[in-house]
């Protein structure tokens, strides 16, 4: 009889665990995100810990070069998802940061726009997630510049003395001198490169202020009248001033995506599948790109964006930062440094 009741007991005791098991073990389990601040929606966020019972810990970076070296430090570890732009994540493979993806188990993977795939940094798509992408345009308020600006070399005219704001990646800046001295982005002649550095001297005085945060905000509240920003920042500056002028630089466009990977020695590897194939549903998607303003690299989630957040045609004619040599990184460092000196 007592084996019997003993046996009863132990059926009640796994078919509990059955029926609750994950959420249980769920409460005891954490995802940690690295990013940039702002890349996911709070909504989305509770939703995912809803859903599967995981507390999401975020975790922020300033800029690609110190999401890396945290990275490195940490082995590949201390984070489960990872998102950072397109030239980083070349480094993170290489250097054995990134792990492979399970596609078995990113079951809407298949939602992603393969323009955004086959890259460089991933030709075979094997470590990369696409979560975003984005053009850096030059705004302006036409109210407050005299001249028309139509490309990158305009930035260097007189009129816009101490009326600039920039973003504050250091490869972009040089790729956009580049650009407007017929150069590519990602030249690797350290000769031209040191004529790059000498033409970002020359824009110095026209620089007010060079910030990767919120650049647009010193445009719309007068600081700047010219701004170049990332695409998130172009959006939230035309939703508060419509009027404000957005220029397609005629020298060509840099063009970059944002992705998603879970590091070689993630803490949780099974709850960083689980997020990214949430991200990846069509709309979970659009709640995202609609929030952080970047173009969206998820077509099945197309047609619950804002228009204006698919990418135009014109994104194929851009050109991506890639990886070039250590010589010639370190040449665009010094210039680098040397041109934010010279703007202090």
């Amino acid at each position: 009889m007592k084996k019997r009741i003993l046996a009863v007991l132990l059926c009640t005791l796994i078919a509990g665990s059955v029926f609750t098991g994950f959420k249980s073990a769920g409460e005891d389990k954490e995802l940690v995100i690295f990013t940039w601040e702002g890349m996911f929606p709070q909504e989305v966020l509770d939703d995912f810990e809803k859903e599967t019972g995981v507390k999401v810990i975020y975790s922020n970076f300033d800029t690609d070069e110190t999401m890396l070296e945290k990275l490195s430090m940490a082995k590949g570890g201390d984070y489960d998802i990872v998102v950072a732009d397109d030239y980083i994540l070349e480094t993170a493979i290489q250097e054995g940061l990134v792990q492979k993806l399970d596609k078995e188990s990113l079951e809407n993977i298949g939602n992603i726009d393969p323009l955004y795939q086959g890259q460089t940094y991933d030709p075979q798509d094997e470590y990369i997630v696409p979560y975003g992408a984005g053009i850096p345009l030059i705004v302006y308020d036409p109210d407050q510049v005299d001249i028309e600006i139509k490309g990158y070399k305009d930035l260097w005219d007189p009129s816009l003395k101490d009326s600039i704001a920039l973003t504050a990646n250091y490869r972009v800046i040089n790729g956009i001198t580049q650009l407007s001295m017929g150069e590519s982005m990602n030249e690797e002649d350290v000769d031209v490169i040191k004529k790059t550095g000498e033409k970002l001297l020359e824009l110095a005085p026209n620089v007010r202020l060079i910030q990767d945060d919120n650049t647009q905000t010193a445009l719309l509240n007068g600081e700047a009248s010219v701004a170049f920003l990332y695409t998130s920042q172009v959006t939230e500056a035309l939703k508060e001033n419509p009027d404000l002028k957005v220029v397609y630089p005629e020298e060509g466009l840099g063009f970059g995506i944002l992705g998603m990977f879970i590091p070689s020695n993630a803490p949780d590897k099974d709850a960083a599948a689980s997020f990214m194939d949430y991200i990846c549903q069509p709309d979970v998607a659009a709640k995202c790109t609609n929030a952080i303003g970047y173009y969206s690299t998820n077509k099945a989630a197309y047609d619950q964006v804002d228009p204006n957040l698919v990418a135009p045609d014109s994104v194929t004619k851009g050109e991506f930062i890639e990886n070039v040599s250590r010589e010639a990184d370190e040449q665009y460092q010094k210039n680098w440094t040397e041109f934010k000196a010279a703007c202090d």
